[in-house]
């Protein structure tokens, strides 16, 4: 079909328009020729290049792109002083460009489509800077030419890039030019001669190079088989129609011009929406599905770095889509930092959300919540959704409370990390107001807790899915890891004080009203305190010195520290009167930083929102080596770079020690497994065992029982789980504990407690 058949617009805006399916995909289609100059070079750029051009590659049609290299301040500035050459910081910025965030199938197919095309030299590439000496500029100019099979050709300039996130999230714009037009031919000719002038590398001060290294890399990462043309063709034309499958599923069909769907993306604004660059798993998509068929009440029980958010969003815009946008929707997350990664999240959803803790950014939240409710409630057009998301404690507090009884209508209630949910405080606030419930957690049961886990099992409903981290690995949605427990002893001192606090306990046990033993307040502060010794306990340090020197010049690593304190040799004498020591986390930072030379950095609660980030973005960009952690990376903190983590803050509740793997084993570009070591603390030495009484090693038998346990939960599923087995069966067989011991329900609390618990 020739150009002049098509029906083109003189302008494209989006989100008004889906310019990849409107404008690009048709003209494509008719093309024997495509040049494109475009902003930044990027691995989502050139998958968006292979959309709609089947017909273009099997008429023996070419492609021409000139992409500009992203440089970082840093790179400018190393050009200008002369540290580098010019074109070796560009070529490692474009090959850095091509570590793909993105692990799914359809981009991983396309992109070794574009491989094959590239390998066929059907397209070339070529990279654009400005050159000016020892400076260098970024050449940002959009434009592009088409010409079909009877020489018709149509040019466009305008913001866009040649990007996912620009095709279809970003608020963008192009101008169409069309060469048979009189009104448009010299606008034509004009982008025709400034392409080639820039492709020939004519343009004045501009500089257009090849880079073969960047070529080989885009083949070598990404072409996983040879294809002919016919087949390339065949499969271009598959990846098209799922395409079109996903985009009719994110079409509002309410919104219609004649035939024209509009994007989902439309500027109606405060209406949940699935963004373009958001495409859910297919067990995603299943748990929305359950959900909803459970009535919008259940649980998402899925491993730390699965997508817990956004299934939960793509939970949300289902339940509002149901009820015609008809919804007040309230999320409630444990701590500040929480809430503020899920309006990050939340904003994408083209929602606006209502913020509300007691140091957010909209000073006048109360103000908005009140509104919100009384628009609904006088039932004003468009008025009809809002979204609350808050903390734990201003969701249980007064004034949300009065106003969200104040709330007519359907209220949807999702909490996050739901297991706090559980507890005898925060249970009052959960009753039958909510009609829609979703709980969203890792680790869904309590520790020790039966009756605050049923409770939350009634109150939410069924598990609509259970994503372990053994699923998530298998199926690449995490990172495999290699498992390393490092084992500690206590001291003398450190011992008899852990005993002494053990007897103390037994007098704090009191039955609870189901008949189960449980300690009381003050046994709860002893049971804290005895914990404090194992993670504090002094060998760990010289220890981490042995396990963390081989990683002296590596990046990517977490050490996970106690919020304790470590007892120097100088009080170890007074140990049982003084509570003299330095905490475990300026210990490590001092090993690390001043003994060392690393670059490190604490990450703690003492640490504002904005610091956390600054650390964050440092880390991830390998200018600091390592994070030193206390407790905040339990609280659902995201830095998915992390390779390494030496975790030495020993915990017995399975949900603090599950989460603490699934952090590490977030994806994250040339990860190809993270490492755990994993600090285990033993009352004494194996070999010495069979020295001591019948009674001492009976008292040791709850700590080592604990350890094990975590030792065996973690060596399960790790790539060197056999490298475990050894220790495993050297402390079983030393102890004389089988598995029954560990994980029968023979052995109550009280006499856990007896044997020194």
């Amino acid at each position: 079909m020739p150009f002049p058949s098509l029906q083109l617009q003189k302008e494209y805006r989006s989100p008004q328009h889906d310019v990849a399916n409107e404008f690009f995909a048709p003209v494509l289609a008719c093309s024997k020729i495509y040049k494109r100059s475009v902003g930044f070079f990027s691995s989502t750029s050139l998958e968006i290049i292979t959309k709609g051009i089947s017909s273009l590659v099997k008429n023996g049609g070419k492609i021409q792109i000139v992409a500009s290299p992203k440089l970082s301040e840093e790179d400018i500035e190393a050009i200008r002083i002369g540290y580098d050459k010019k074109s070796e910081i560009i070529e490692k910025r474009l090959l850095g460009e091509l570590e793909s965030k993105e692990e799914n199938y359809f981009t991983n197919q396309r992109l070794n489509l574009l491989a094959n095309l590239i390998a066929k030299d059907i397209l070339s590439i070529k990279i654009a800077f400005k050159d000016n000496g020892s400076l260098v500029g970024i050449y940002h100019e959009k434009l592009g030419v088409f010409e079909d099979f009877e020489g018709n050709i149509i040019a466009f300039d305008g913001s866009m890039n040649e990007s996912k996130t620009a095709m279809c999230y970003n608020y963008e714009s192009i101008n169409v030019y069309c060469g048979w037009l009189s009104e448009d031919k010299s606008r034509v000719e004009l982008k025709i001669k400034a392409f080639d002038n820039i492709w020939n590398n004519t343009e004045e001060n501009l500089k257009v190079v090849e880079f073969p290294s960047v070529t080989k890399k885009i083949l070598d990462k990404y072409k996983t088989k040879d294809l002919d043309v016919n087949e390339i063709t065949a499969k271009l034309e598959n990846l098209d129609k799922e395409d079109r499958k996903k985009t009719e599923y994110k079409i509002d069909r309410s919104n219609m011009i004649g035939d024209v769907k509009l994007p989902i993306a439309s500027p109606k604004l405060n209406i949940p929406i699935i963004p373009y660059d958001v495409d859910l798993y297919d067990y995603q998509k299943d748990a929305i599905d359950e959900w909803a068929d459970n009535n919008f009440c259940g649980i998402f029980d899925m491993a730390t770095g699965t997508g817990k958010t956004l299934t939960g969003l793509g939970a949300i815009t289902r339940c509002s889509k149901e009820h015609e946008d008809n919804l007040v929707v309230i999320v409630v997350a444990p701590y500040q930092h929480l809430v503020e990664q899920w309006v990050e999240d939340i904003e994408r959803f083209n929602i606006k959300p209502i913020i509300a803790y007691s140091t957010s950014s909209q000073k006048n939240w109360k103000d908005r919540l009140k509104r919100a409710i009384r628009d609904k409630k006088l039932r004003l057009k468009d008025k009809e959704f809002f979204l609350l998301v808050t903390t734990n404690a201003t969701f249980k507090s007064n004034f949300v409370q009065e106003q969200i009884n104040n709330i007519d209508g359907d209220i949807l209630l999702v909490i996050d990390e739901a297991h706090n949910a559980g507890s005898g405080e925060f249970k009052k606030y959960l009753d039958s107001k909510f009609k829609y419930r979703l709980a969203l957690s890792a680790t869904l049961d309590r520790h020790n807790d039966e009756e605050g886990t049923d409770f939350l099992h009634n109150y939410f409903g069924k598990v609509c899915i259970h994503y372990d981290l053994e699923r998530a690995i298998d199926e690449k949605k995490l990172t495999p890891y290699k498992y390393f427990p490092v084992l500690v002893y206590l001291t003398e001192e450190e011992l008899s004080e852990y005993k002494h606090i053990s007897a103390e306990m037994i007098n704090h046990l009191k039955k609870n009203k189901s008949g189960k033993m449980e300690l009381d307040t003050y046994g709860q502060k002893l049971a804290i305190k005895r914990s404090r010794i194992i993670a504090g306990a002094q060998n760990k340090l010289d220890v981490f010195k042995e396990q963390i020197l081989p990683y002296k010049d590596k990046t990517n690593i977490l050490v996970y520290c106690g919020s304790t304190t470590v007892i120097s040799d100088a009080v170890k004498e007074d140990y049982d009167k003084s509570e003299i020591g330095e905490r475990q986390i300026i210990a490590i930072t001092k090993i690390m930083g001043q003994e060392m030379n690393m670059q490190v950095s604490r990450f703690t609660s003492e640490e504002d929102i904005e610091t956390r980030k600054v650390i964050t973005e440092r880390f991830k960009s390998e200018k600091l080596q390592a994070i030193i952690a206390i407790k905040c990376l339990d609280e659902g903190v995201n830095i998915p770079s992390i390779k390494t983590a030496f975790i030495l803050a020993s915990t017995t509740n399975p949900k603090e020690y599950i989460q603490r793997r699934g952090r590490v084993l977030r994806m994250w570009p040339g990860k190809e497994y993270a490492e755990i070591f994993d600090f285990v603390t033993l009352p004494r030495e194996l070999d010495s065992v069979p020295n001591h009484t019948e009674e001492e090693v009976k008292g040791d038998l709850s700590l080592v029982k604990n350890e094990l346990r975590r030792i065996k939960e973690f060596s399960s599923i790790a790539m060197n789980r056999m490298d475990s087995f050894s220790l495993i069966d050297e402390i079983q067989s030393t102890y004389q504990i089988t598995d029954k011991d560990l994980y029968g329900d023979n052995n109550s609390q009280e006499e856990d407690f007896n044997n020194g618990n």
